[in-house]
């Protein structure tokens, strides 16, 4: 049994849901298949996911969104016509829509999550009503029904250990199951999302629930590269990939594939296979428990920003006990979690993701640190990125770090923070904003290209 998840490009329109009725129909070990929202048509266009968040919004402030609703119905109309689906399908799609809009607006999370969710909800409804006309037998199956249960935490929900036992009941199941993505219920019946991107985690879920033999993960790119195509052309596929290479890599930017959908898989030992909807036929990029690594085996360069620093300063702050424990559960009280907090002798920096530092929370977190932890300095710095090198051969390799630091250098990069993981297969690098591309066309010419030089403009 094969598990296969297509991303909102490969159920952007008609044509595309097509493609995956053939890839399904040419195995028939894919007989649980994820499917997220419809995602962009074109560069213009907008994914219906955040036409969704639009009209929640405009609900939530002015008490109607008739405008931005009767989009999405559109938008699902337009795909229901091209399928030559029952026009019953988007009549269903908009009375769902009506009634989750309806609901009770008093907690902002929960609203959003249930509207968020009927894109791939829909959708999932959508596409097996396309599989059975053309001859499938293709099932809708509810996150629901099949005991999908997630914490409380809306929007940033996690999937409880509970769930693996009920879900895995879904390989009993005749035919082809068309599973939404992205959302589940909480114990007490409410709808919950995984973070963005959390279609991903789903198929992670029901490929551990099921145990099956590879989880393929259908996206619009061929594999992972070694960095960033659109900053540099010629980045090579990578073949294969371990869990921890790939989690790595997805943490710091490869935005092919989400870094917490790595975790089941690698708690049930499931293979994952990055492929393209496109392209079925290309082989992709397999994830593996493990693979030969070569010694100085630099895989991939990769690149996020939106991140912000807090820097504390204190003369003698390693000899006061518990110094680093307070200052995190300074955060912690705040609801805000943190990244990595490098430390010297008189300082502790703690990297954190911009979006968690609203000005208001800013202000509050400076001032309590202040006054709890008296120290000689506080700083908050924003506009940061992190470049990182991962690699499962790296940690044979000697003046790895010398390399990339020169590469940098004569690119003209400053460095602000260097971290090397306990694992040692990454080396993360926090740079500038503006310095980003220009930081990652140097390292990817310095590990993969060395021909070409190291100095690259932005």
């Amino acid at each position: 049994m094969k598990v296969a998840k297509f991303g909102g490009t490969s159920v952007a329109d008609a044509g595309q849901i097509l493609k995956i009725f053939d890839i399904v129909k040419a195995d028939p070990g894919r007989r649980i298949i994820v499917v997220s929202a419809p995602g962009k048509r074109s560069k213009t266009d907008t994914k219906v996911t955040d036409l969704l968040i639009a009209c929640a919004e405009a609900m939530l402030k002015h008490g109607q969104a008739d405008i931005e609703l009767a989009v999405i119905v559109e938008r699902f109309a337009c795909i229901q016509k091209e399928l030559g689906a029952p026009e019953s399908i988007t009549r269903e799609i908009e009375s769902d829509l009506r009634q989750r809009l309806a609901g009770d607006r008093k907690h902002h999370g929960k609203f959003m999550d249930s509207l968020k969710a009927a894109g791939e909800d829909n959708c999932a409804k959508l596409v097996a009503a396309a599989f059975k006309q053309r001859g499938m037998d293709a099932h809708y199956v509810s996150p629901r029904e099949a005991g999908l249960l997630l914490s409380a935490e809306f929007g940033n929900a996690q999937v409880l250990e509970k769930s693996y036992a009920a879900l895995a009941a879904l390989a009993q199941r005749p035919g082809v199951t068309i599973f939404p993505g992205f959302f589940g219920y909480t114990e007490a019946g409410e709808v919950a999302t995984f973070p963005r991107g959390g279609s991903d985690i789903t198929g992670a879920i029901l490929a551990a629930a099921v145990q099956a033999e590879v989880y393929e993960n259908f996206t619009d790119v061929d594999s992972v590269y070694a960095c960033d195509p659109r900053i540099e052309p010629e980045a090579p596929a990578i073949a294969l990939l371990t869990y921890r290479e790939m989690r790595e890599l997805a943490y710091a930017g490869f935005g092919v594939f989400h870094d917490e959908a790595i975790v089941p898989a690698v708690q049930a030992n499931v293979p994952i296979c990055i492929k393209n909807t496109n392209r079925p036929a290309a082989p992709g990029t397999k994830i593996v428990p493990q693979r030969t690594a070569a010694g100085g085996g630099v895989v991939g360069v990769a690149s996020a920003d939106g991140f912000s620093t807090i820097f504390v300063s204190k003369y003698l702050m390693n000899r006061e006990v518990g110094f680093g424990r307070k200052l995190l559960q300074i955060l912690e009280a705040e609801k805000i979690s943190y990244e990595h907090a490098p430390t010297g002798i008189d300082n502790m920096s703690v990297i954190l993701r911009s979006k968690e530092l609203t000005p208001a929370k800013e202000a509050h977190v400076i001032t309590r640190i202040t006054e709890e932890l008296n120290p000689d300095d506080v700083e908050i710095e924003h506009g940061l990125a992190l470049i990182m090198i991962v690699g499962e051969g790296m940690r044979y390799a000697v003046g790895l770090a010398s390399k990339a630091t020169r590469a940098l250098a004569e690119a003209g990069v400053n460095i602000e923070m260097l971290n090397q993981g306990a694992s040692e297969i990454s080396i993360m690098f926090g740079v500038k904003e503006a310095d980003r591309k220009k930081a990652v066309r140097a390292l990817y010419h310095a590990f993969f290209a060395p021909t070409h030089g190291a100095q690259e403009s932005s």
